[in-house]
């Protein structure tokens, strides 16, 4: 099938959907390195416009990934047809002014209806303002020490990284973040060594903490799920399984995965009871840019690969989805704007997806982006309803050096936005007099417990 438009004195023709996918893609110098971008303003409006034409179902017909990969064939296996029937006769077009009319009800039975290639298409003809207007009203809750997701709420993942692991780094950093309110999403620590043994160490130091203080949240070592999956096997105290994930077979098989090995991880951890709230289990990252950098896209734009990450996510039932949106460098997203475009992108496919998406609102050290850039992002996502945001001391991260959100922009954004963490967290701020009784930070005493944990 060929698809054309006329923008100006030029008619522009598309003979494939994943081409016209990519052509319609907001500019990105991750499409353009892959050389699948549009060529033109002009190219990029005609894409739209065509894009905007083709019925929703078109995209079950006609796989934009060949069917013999297990993403493609997990897409189109958890298709549901029922959910799906209210929008099955809808356009692109229509389908976008259907998100922008519909209630939070509408939007979450919808969801299991959809594949990610619809949603990407949606949102590839939808401004910044509309991305955010649908991502607020996608209410996705999930729970595991305490409850995510729900509204007015706004949670932040503690990221106390050490360039050496050392545990009192860590410690200091971690109660900074209780002290400024965060870490209700989780206590994360990618590790500066990648081993079973210091794994199991970090974990036991996490859980030593949590148990110590009562504190309701979750911790994860961002380690290899098979590195996690030796771990629980010799009793380690897991209570997330992490895993970076992407949106085709190949992609993942690069990072060591496959469905399989997901499946019998988050069976591993299931049986483990952690939880007392709930028993999402699961924590996975993201970032376009991924399946090119593997050489595994395909010829199919970075952001509709993204989008097909999520279908990979949904499968299981994960207490946290986080993009890292900035994180792989200027190759992907060259600059604020792109990056900022890619965040609320992200964030939209993942939420009308059905996830539980956070963000990583971040950008390496050669990137065209500053702290305004990040600003900026981090405000329209949080009226965006973003699940939860990274708390990193000072907002530099100093082993892996890139420059994400701090814990006083947490903070920040909580307290122009009027969100508060997650209830139980938020009972446990109070009671521990971190918070007053309207929840406002309030200066932590020289004697309080917490603090003797960093004199250690």
């Amino acid at each position: 099938m060929t698809w054309r438009a006329a923008v100006g004195t030029e008619t522009f023709a598309f003979t494939e959907l994943r081409d016209l996918l990519a052509k319609a893609s907001p500019g990105r110098s991750g499409d353009e390195l892959a050389g699948i971008a549009a060529e033109s303003q002009r190219q990029r409006v005609a894409a739209q416009f065509c894009l905007a034409d083709i019925e929703l179902r078109t995209f079950l017909a006609q796989p934009v990934v060949p069917v013999d990969d297990e993403v493609t064939d997990l897409i189109h296996h958890r298709h549901d047809p029922a959910a799906f029937a209210p929008v099955a006769a809808l356009t692109v077009g229509e389908f976008r002014d259907h998100l922008l009319a519909a209630s939070p009800e509408q939007l979450a039975a919808l969801a299991p209806g959809l594949t990610p290639e619809m949603v990407a298409a949606v949102s590839k003809i939808m401004r910044n303002q509309d991305l955010v207007a649908v991502a607020a009203r996608c209410q996705v809750t999930t729970a595991f020490r305490d409850t995510l997701g729900l509204p007015g709420r706004l949670s932040s993942r503690i990221q106390p990284n050490h360039p050496t692991d050392d545990p009192r780094g860590i410690a200091v950093a971690i109660v900074d973040g209780l002290t400024f309110g965060c870490g209700d999403a989780c206590i994360g620590i990618n590790p500066a060594t990648d081993s079973v043994a210091r794994m199991t160490e970090l974990l036991h130091h996490l859980d030593d903490l949590i148990r110590r203080f009562a504190i309701p949240t979750q911790s994860c070592v961002l380690t290899h799920v098979t590195n996690t999956l030796t771990g629980l096997a010799a009793g380690a105290p897991v209570d997330l399984v992490f895993q970076s994930i992407a949106g085709t077979e190949a992609a993942n098989r690069s990072f060591g995965i496959d469905l399989a090995l997901l499946r019998e991880a988050q069976s591993a951890a299931l049986a483990q009871h952690r939880g007392t709230v709930g028993d999402n289990v699961m924590y996975f990252e993201t970032g376009q840019g991924s399946c090119l950098s593997a050489d595994a896209h395909h010829s199919v734009d970075q952001q509709t690969l993204e989008a097909r990450a999520y279908a990979v996510a949904r499968e299981f039932n994960p207490l946290l989805v986080n993009t890292v949106v900035g994180f792989i460098g200027p190759e992907y997203l060259a600059d604020g704007k792109q990056i900022r475009r890619a965040g609320l992108e992200d964030h939209f496919c993942g939420k009308v997806l059905g996830l539980p998406m956070g963000v990583d609102v971040c950008h390496t050290n050669h990137a065209d982006a500053d702290s305004d850039d990040s600003d900026d992002l981090m405000t329209l996502l949080g009226v965006a309803g973003c699940t939860f945001f990274m708390g990193v001391p000072g907002g530099d991260d100093v082993m892996l050096e890139y420059q994400s959100t701090s814990y006083h922009d947490v903070a920040t954004v909580q307290r122009l936005l009027g969100r508060r963490p997650a209830p139980e967290f938020d009972d446990w701020l109070r009671r521990h007099g971190l918070v007053d009784g309207d929840g406002v930070l309030v200066s932590v005493p020289a004697d309080h417990p917490l603090l003797a944990v960093t004199s250690r």
